[in-house]
């Protein structure tokens, strides 16, 4: 698949070449052989659907059920998308859904803006850091410029601590490796006034180019057929 010009703006060229390299049917990675071919088609159209379903939906319940461990292998990582139907969307990376974020952060974007992005082909979010010093790994900086689809969106922070919401989420979650649905509010007041908590979650296979850009691939469940791509990039400028 040919390279879109100018996707991230002034990003560093070559750390954005080197990690776009996964997309569509070519994925190098020994692991993600195991996938379809195509990035997260299944999930992503299940996402799709999340404004048709009800607020009575207990579709997280129904997936965990039975589900101990994580449905792929060990070896992927697990990314998580929530948010409020009226409010900004935040983005959560586990190494496994039973451990505690390594990163989570709210994007500028509100969750209606991120389901319009996702009826395209191609979903790109990057977070871009400006950090001088690369002393941390890539996912400790805590200042980010965030991109979707070739558009900076605006800046955020990343979370040093979890919310009772979040907390609530990642909890609620716990027992699912994919998936996407509506999760009940914790009081009535948040759903009426931020509308029903919706989520998706995803298994992504991690690929490290270098001490400064770190790429999110999502895994396409096999034999969900072809979908909407999405990658999530890290990225530190010098």
């Amino acid at each position: 698949m040919p390279i879109r010009s100018n996707p991230f703006f002034n990003m560093d060229s070559s750390a954005v070449l080197s990690l776009l390299r996964h997309t569509g049917n070519s994925v190098d990675s020994k692991h993600s052989k195991k996938s379809s071919g195509s990035i997260g088609g299944g999930v992503l159209k299940m996402f799709k659907l999340i404004p048709m379903l009800s607020s009575g939906c207990k579709m997280v319940n129904l997936l965990s059920r039975g589900h101990r461990r994580p449905l792929l292998k060990d070896y992927a990582t697990t990314g998580t998308i929530f948010g409020f139907r009226k409010g900004r969307v935040f983005l959560a990376i586990q190494e496994d859904p039973h451990c505690l974020p390594m990163f989570i952060i709210e994007l500028p974007m509100l969750t209606s803006a991120l389901q319009k992005e996702m009826a395209s082909e191609t979903v790109r979010i990057a977070l871009e850091s400006e950090t001088k010093t690369s002393r941390k790994k890539v996912l400790e900086e805590y200042v980010w410029g965030i991109y979707c689809n070739g558009r900076k969106i605006g800046y955020s922070i990343r979370r040093k601590n979890m919310s009772e919401e979040e907390t609530y989420v990642i909890d609620a979650l716990r027992s699912v490796s994919m998936g996407a649905g509506v999760l009940p509010c914790k009081n009535q007041y948040d759903q009426e006034t931020e509308g029903e908590m919706t989520s998706m979650r995803a298994r992504f296979d991690r690929v490290i180019g270098s001490k400064d850009s770190e790429a999110l691939y999502m895994i396409n469940p096999e034999g969900s057929g072809q979908g909407t791509e999405l990658s999530i990039y890290f990225l530190r400028s010098h």
